[in-house]
């Protein structure tokens, strides 16, 4: 990041320290307010309450009875009442009730059973997943504004140079993608902040799910639960997920579910006889870069002059991920260029070959040089052969 001041970076950033949680609800709670929600979605969509009778919708017929228990029960409607943006625990005045000849029985007994449950926990119908659950629309709607965004903008643009300079990437949202405080996401064209999310709680279905707080590039949030965004991401055909600012996994340990290989680096030592070889043979490693497999790439190594027409071992491996391989080659060639051992060897044509990629450097400094990379900060070192190690340039 050469292009802001990092001590100006530090002292915004440092208003973000990991706020504290929300007040946390209840699962009970979480539950009654997501089975409200799906009635609310109800009635902005279809523009009326949802009502009973024997032509309707099996949900709304749901809806319809789960709304009028929530009017009555008391707890429900202290807890919902901040919530009420459309006056829906209002009285009713036309609801059909329980009495409605058209109103299957068992229906009824049904979702008034599933009802009162939510006084004790239970809000959803069990094993059977609201039609609202399947709309992309539905999971991201009702955004507010962000009264608090000024605190966010700064978290925005710092993302976007991030993605316009390569530190950050945007990949497809994986179904074992994590959702957690501090991940930025590209929903609808958008990009979105997870700011906070609430104590975790089981759904009826088995499932772990959460209140998030969810803060988007436009100025607006939405406070919705975590399954709602992942399923949202995962029906977006340009939902994405944007990387943590770091190269990545760019050597084995550990890979994301969606990187791609891109070569293994590896590491030999000659078995060759030839006396300047065997008098440093703890200390000249070829380094190489290879997208193939390793033991395919050597194993004609006594037919080729660039393996120094000899057998090799092979002391260290790095597997790529997401990188040019030839220009990461490069660039260790180049970082360790003042140690490169000067070697002719005749080819079986009788023509001179000078392998340009042996070097006289110990196998720890090269995994040195390897973290060096993997964390960024390879630019502010050089190799200096008369003390083998890697040393820091001046001015760094």
């Amino acid at each position: 990041m050469t292009d802001i001041d990092l001590d100006a970076l530090a002292a915004e950033l440092s208003e973000f320290a990991p706020a504290q949680k929300p007040s946390g609800r209840s699962p009970r709670e979480e539950r009654i307010i997501a089975g409200f929600e799906d009635i609310q979605r109800f009635v902005a969509e279809q523009g009326r309450v949802p009502q009973q009778g024997e032509g309707r919708d099996i949900f709304e017929r749901l809806y319809a009875v789960r709304l009028e228990r929530l009017r009555h029960l008391a707890e429900c409607r202290a807890l919902l009442e901040p919530l009420d943006h459309q006056g829906l625990l209002r009285p009713a005045t036309t609801q059909a009730t329980a009495e409605d000849p058209a109103l299957d029985a068992e229906l009824l007994a049904t979702a008034l059973a599933e009802v009162e449950a939510a006084a004790g926990g239970l809000t959803e119908l069990r094993h059977v997943r609201p039609s609202s659950e399947k709309r992309l629309a539905e999971e991201v709607a009702n955004r507010q504004p962000c009264a608090d965004f000024a605190r966010f903008k700064p978290l925005f643009d710092q993302v976007q140079r991030d993605l316009d300079s390569g530190d950050r990437s945007a990949r497809p949202f994986g179904l074992k993608a994590e959702i957690e405080p501090g991940r930025f996401f590209i929903l609808g064209g958008q990009k979105a902040y997870v700011a906070e999310m609430g104590e975790p709680f089981m759904q009826d279905y088995g499932d772990r799910d959460a209140r998030l707080r969810v803060i988007f590039d436009n100025g607006t949030e939405s406070n919705l639960l975590m399954r709602s965004l992942q399923r949202a991401l995962t029906k977006d055909e340009a939902g994405r997920r944007i990387t943590e600012p770091h190269p990545g996994p760019l050597f084995a340990q550990v890979s994301e579910e969606d990187d791609q290989v891109s070569g293994t680096i590896y590491v030999l030592r000659s078995q060759s006889s030839l006396p300047q070889i065997a008098a440093n043979r703890e200390l000249i490693h070829k380094i190489g870069v290879t997208g193939m497999d390793v033991d395919r790439r050597l194993a004609a190594a006594k037919l080729d002059p660039t393996f120094l027409l000899a057998e090799v071992e092979v002391v260290a491996t790095y597997v790529l991920y997401n990188i040019h391989r030839t220009k990461l080659e490069h660039l260790i060639h180049r970082l360790f260029a003042p140690a490169r051992l000067e070697i002719a060897i005749k080819d079986r044509f009788g023509n001179p070959v000078v392998p340009r990629e042996w070097f006289l450097v110990p196998l720890h400094v090269i995994d040195e040089a390897v973290a060096k990379i993997r964390d960024g900060s390879i630019t502010r070192y050089r190799y200096d052969p008369a003390s083998a190690r890697l040393v820091e340039r001046e001015g760094c």
